[in-house]
């Protein structure tokens, strides 16, 4: 597959970024999201140098990544234990129908 070449504009700056054929309007989705970030966070906090911004925008994408890959690696702990327990209860109960068919 090859990649496309994808117009995008962050900050009021074009800028062309290749993507992978078919990933176009993620791409642009995504750049759209991060656009209105900064400027929500631009008008929030008055900060203006584009740097600072895209800085800050950067860490709390990061930072809502790793606490998504946290909660989800909790969920996936929850879920391993429930069905540990699950296995274990049916263990029993097939332990004790063989006991009693015997």
């Amino acid at each position: 597959m090859s990649n496309q070449a994808v117009e995008v504009e962050i900050l009021g700056k074009l800028t062309r970024v290749n993507c992978p054929a078919g990933q176009e309007e993620s791409l642009i989705r995504a750049a759209q999201d991060l656009n209105s970030r900064i400027e929500e966070m631009s008008s929030k906090t008055k900060v203006t140098n584009e740097v600072q911004l895209l800085t800050i925008a950067a860490l709390n994408v990061c930072y809502e990544l790793q606490s998504r890959s946290q909660d989800e690696a909790q969920r996936q702990h929850s879920l391993t234990e429930k069905m540990e327990k699950l296995t274990a209860s049916l263990d029993g109960i097939l332990t004790q129908v063989t006991k009693t068919q015997s």
